[in-house]
């Protein structure tokens, strides 16, 4: 099966947009939303039938037992995250180090310390069938860490329930931390959709060093071409001396943003000139990654 991740470098680049027109055009395949920081694929893919859904068990947190706590304040002396306010626990700022554990003094009758760490709901995963078809995705609840790890359960439970798929598209995180590189690990082909500004450049770059670490083939587009074409040709010009496919720029288009305000997909949109390169872009991605099948040219049949 091949796997195409889908980057950006940085928030707000439209990554998600282009994403989502990729699955809704694509026949013949499973998805995942890997941006489980704050996943959004599932707004527009909905309603489909629940095959799992779990709790993520990632980061322990600190738990109090006021009954027996004498009060001493090592822990909140101790604690580097000021996860303590006049001896008061809060978990929110809780890490899960374990300092405090280690340090308190006091002990219940079964040998368990007044503050010491349990398992902690750290997230949630659901996987879906879709119009037959596989969607996986999570969300991390606020205040805890362990991302990359839930984006590597997000994947896990993709493709433990694979059916007869022969293509599988990851809308991946901003950035290039922990959820990034987890979501990077066994891809075919990373897709970057990069903005033409001074930090979407800077983070472009970025992806693609991170990538090629993994020694996996990158593809790039520019969204929002025509807001700075001057920064568009820049990246071109970038694409080219480091032997990077670009394979297409889609202009700002007011149909993006009456998609997303309506809770739809811009391919939707039979009259979006976005639509219609990113279709081309799709296209061209296929190509190169030598997948079969065509594209929905009425996508809402379908969905």
């Amino acid at each position: 099966m091949k796997q195409l991740l889908i980057l950006s470098g940085k928030g707000g680049t439209g990554k998600t947009t282009v994403a989502a027109s990729f699955i809704k055009l694509t026949q013949n395949k499973m998805f995942a939303d890997c941006d489980v920081d704050a996943p959004n694929l599932n707004l527009v893919f909905n309603g489909g039938e629940i095959l799992e859904s779990t709790d993520f068990f990632g980061l322990k947190k600190a738990v109090k037992n006021y009954d027996i706590c004498i009060d001493c304040g090592k822990c909140e002396e101790l604690c580097r995250f000021n996860a303590f306010e006049n001896g008061i626990l809060n978990p929110m700022y809780c890490e899960g180090c374990g300092v405090c554990e280690a340090f308190c003094p006091v002990f219940d009758e079964n040998g368990k310390k007044a503050i010491h760490l349990e398992d902690n709901i750290s997230g949630h995963n659901v996987v879906e069938l879709y119009n037959q078809e596989v969607f996986s995705h999570a969300s991390l609840e606020v205040g805890n860490g362990a991302s990359g790890k839930l984006v590597t359960e997000v994947r896990k439970k993709l493709y433990s329930n694979k059916r007869d798929e022969e293509f599988a598209i990851i809308d991946g995180s901003p950035g290039i931390g922990c959820p990034v590189i987890a979501s990077l690990t066994g891809m075919n082909y990373v897709l970057i959709v990069a903005e033409p500004t001074l930090s979407g450049i800077h983070d472009m770059k970025r992806i693609v060093q991170t990538a090629r670490v993994f020694g996996i083939q990158c593809g790039m587009c520019v969204n929002k071409y025509d807001i700075n074409v001057e920064m568009t040709k820049r990246i071109e010009e970038y694409c080219l001396d480091e032997n990077i496919a670009f394979l297409g720029k889609i202009p700002y288009d007011n149909k993006v943003l009456e998609a997303l305000n309506e809770g739809k997909i811009v391919v939707d949109y039979e009259d979006s000139p976005a639509a219609e390169q990113i279709k081309e872009i799709l296209t061209k991605v296929k190509k190169i990654m030598k997948i079969d099948g065509g594209i929905h040219e009425n996508s809402s049949s379908k969905h």
